[in-house]
């Protein structure tokens, strides 16, 4: 399965000034990883976002927004962006910094 290397692309240059960032290609996409942690991840052309069981049933209400199944059954705390809720670099920062915002309160792996 690709991935959109474009979106990849505009997420890595969001993340460059960020300490602890790795990516790891996953899940048939590309991955981000904040201390070790699966912090967000291109598949296809959607943008699969980790938000926390709180913010994650909260932004299943957005436009755009679906649950993140890929294994058959639903991945509590993550969701999927479609490529329309992304277009814009604004729409992209703001779920990176959701992601963010939680991916930071775990421990480090």
């Amino acid at each position: 399965m690709a991935f959109d290397e474009g979106l990849a692309e505009r997420i890595r240059e969001r993340l460059a000034r960020r300490k602890n960032i790795t990516e790891k290609k996953m899940f048939g996409g590309i991955c981000f990883l904040l201390n070790g942690n699966l912090l967000v991840g291109v598949l296809e052309d959607s943008l699969v976002v980790r938000l926390g069981p709180e913010q994650g049933e909260d932004a299943l209400r957005e436009p755009h927004v679906r649950v993140f199944d890929f294994t058959g059954r639903a991945m509590r705390g993550w969701v999927v962006v479609d490529s329309e809720g992304i277009e814009e670099d604004d729409q992209l920062a703001e779920w990176l910094e959701r992601a963010l915002a939680f991916v930071q309160t775990l421990p480090t792996k």
